[in-house]
């Protein structure tokens, strides 16, 4: 029996066929050429490995069809292993399509993917070999692209990929150095602190603002570690990623994919609402203060709503110290609801804090009692009409766990014009943690 004799049945066999045993085909004879050349079966080959909808190159580049955009994949990524470039794909793609949807000002600032020439460049500059994980990261996109203006301001860049906090006078906003950064960074870095035997580290991801905040690329084992108070002076870091990396499929079993890892957990947090953005006039960026439960505590009390979550703070830690140890910067949100406060059934527009008390325990004992007038200095009125009032501030633990629960003193209408008596309103508990991952 001949292949014309086999009809249909060819081109259902054709159509199971994977990527590889399609292109074998093409090489047997003309009438499976054609049948493997069909540009629909390049079509479902990119969409299942690459996600792609519509024939473009590596670059973005438009390409004549799916064939080719499969071929070109394939010859720009052939140096690594295809299972690692589809999941560096994936985790670049959901970053990207969020910000796209959620944050363009800050997708602007990624760059295109970095050369082979380029990774040399930086592996020859620093001495150092980039995990193929990293590698690949920085194939896809060469970190962003933030104003030098920003980078020499105190207040820096709101558009950082990562994002970040601030309380009192102390302002994080992390983003992804490009590759001519990470050279200049991490030369810097070494000079300062004269430490020759660090050449194994990189920096790949710093503060824009005054405040420094350091990430570092261990090119050895290929974790990633963060800076604590006492990196100018010793070089003391911690790490970034506490959790087992995913088994390789590589044949050397060893993936060493702590950044891509990162990443990856980053785009989730955005992407099922954890962090979100938040806006300080007519700017935004990315909060790294949980907006979800079970690290965001929610309470209403007669009609007042409390939202509170922490966040670790790695660069104001000190690993060496003992009462403390672990530093925590807490965000708290409170708002008054549409029906206004409402007290034995009668309701109230607006209330006023009064008085504060916080129970901050690290792991279950209380190591502070805190009862005082206001909120790092202000009394805030809410309104039905109004936004929610958020402040923010911090506190230290000996321990790496702990908690914050307490209450807000409230009374209806204001201090000076009270229309009621006081009443309490309960701060849900809400954790103080090392994380898994820390941002």
């Amino acid at each position: 029996m001949g292949f014309e004799e086999l009809g249909d049945a060819l081109n259902l066999i054709v159509s199971k066929l994977g990527p590889k045993d399609a292109a074998v085909l093409m090489c047997v004879n003309k009438r499976l050429l054609c049948l493997a050349s069909d540009d629909a079966l390049w079509l479902k080959f990119c969409s299942l490995d690459l996600e792609i909808g519509s024939p473009q190159d590596p670059d973005g580049n438009p390409t004549s069809s799916f064939k080719t955009t499969y071929r070109l994949w394939r010859d720009d990524f052939g140096m690594y292993p295809w299972s690692l470039v589809k999941r560096v794909k994936k985790c670049w793609d959901s970053l990207k399509n969020w910000l796209s949807e959620n944050f363009p000002e800050a997708r602007s600032t990624l760059r295109k993917g970095a050369s082979e020439a380029e990774l040399k460049l930086v592996e020859d500059s620093l001495g150092v070999k980039l995990p193929l994980s990293t590698r690949v990261l920085y194939r896809f996109c060469d970190g962003q692209e933030i104003s030098e203006d920003s980078l020499e301001s105190i207040l820096g860049s709101p558009l950082g990929l990562i994002g970040g906090y601030s309380f009192y006078n102390h302002l994080v906003n992390v983003y992804l150095l490009p590759l001519s950064q990470v050279i200049s960074t991490t030369k810097e870095f070494v000079r300062q602190l004269g430490f020759t035997n660090q050449s194994k580290y990189i920096v790949v991801a710093a503060s824009s603002t005054l405040s420094e905040k350091l990430f570092f690329l261990n090119c050895i084992n290929g974790h990633l570690y963060v800076g604590t108070r006492n990196l100018s002076t010793d070089g003391e870091m911690m790490p970034c990623v506490s959790v087992p990396s995913r088994s390789s499929t590589h044949n050397s079993g060893d993936q060493r994919d702590a950044m891509l890892l990162w990443l990856e957990e980053h785009g989730r947090r955005l992407e099922s609402g954890i962090i979100r953005l938040c806006s300080e006039g007519r700017y935004r960026s990315i909060n790294l203060f949980p907006e979800a439960s079970p690290l965001c505590s929610t309470a209403v009390t007669n009609g007042v709503q409390i939202r509170a979550s922490a966040v670790y703070v790695p660069e104001l830690s000190d690993l060496q110290q003992e009462s403390e140890k672990y530093w925590f910067s807490y965000s708290i949100r409170m708002s008054l609801q549409p029906e206004g406060c409402v007290l034995n059934g009668m309701p109230f527009s607006s209330c006023q804090l009064y008085w504060r008390h916080w129970i901050i325990r690290a792991k279950e004992a209380v190591v502070s009692d805190v009862n005082d007038e206001a909120v790092i200095g202000k009394y805030p009125l809410l309104a039905t009409n109004g936004k929610e009032f958020v402040y923010e501030s911090c506190t230290p633990l000996p321990s790496s766990c702990g908690s914050i629960e307490g209450a807000f003193t409230f009374v209806p209408g204001r201090l000076t014009e009270p229309k009621g008596a006081p009443f309490d309103v309960e701060v849900g508990r809400f954790p103080l943690e090392v994380p898994d991952y820390i941002f």
